[in-house]
């Protein structure tokens, strides 16, 4: 039996990866792909017939998952989908501006609105003051 000298760990660390388990080092990025790369494995699969494991082997792909997920994409969005970048969660992002005639218009009822509602209150305390003149009178 080997002992090593060193921390538990780094031991760990190192009989897994001789038994075939490999750890993602802390502090290494992901991969990327490029769109031509991602052509190309994908096309491999739909004209040549390979399966996932053997594109994943001969384009040293980290995972099928990977293959399947652009040859998904490349068959509903075509070449143009594999350009975009589907890493992490989707953010909400900003909504769409509206165009400048429609905001006018809707600061326009707004101010319409603010103006009857205005009028209304106006109106109810003169039919309020009226009623209680009528109350007193009596």
């Amino acid at each position: 039996m080997l002992i090593l000298k060193c921390t538990p760990i780094v031991r760990q660390y190192d009989i897994l990866i001789t038994i075939g388990v490999f750890i993602m080092p802390k502090g290494v990025p992901n991969k990327r792909y490029t769109v031509e790369f991602k052509r190309q494995g994908v096309e491999a699969i739909l004209h040549d017939g390979i399966s996932y494991k053997e594109a994943e082997r001969i384009y040293e792909i980290a995972g099928h998952s990977c293959i399947q997920n652009w040859e998904r994409i490349y068959l509903t969005e075509g070449l143009e989908g594999l350009t975009v970048e589907r890493r992490g969660r989707g953010g909400k992002g900003r909504p769409a501006k509206l165009p400048t005639k429609i905001e006018e218009d809707l600061l326009a009822e707004v101010q319409r609105l603010r103006a009857e509602n205005a009028y209304l209150k106006n109106l109810q305390a003169l039919v309020l003051e009226d009623e209680r003149k009528v109350h007193k009178k009596r």
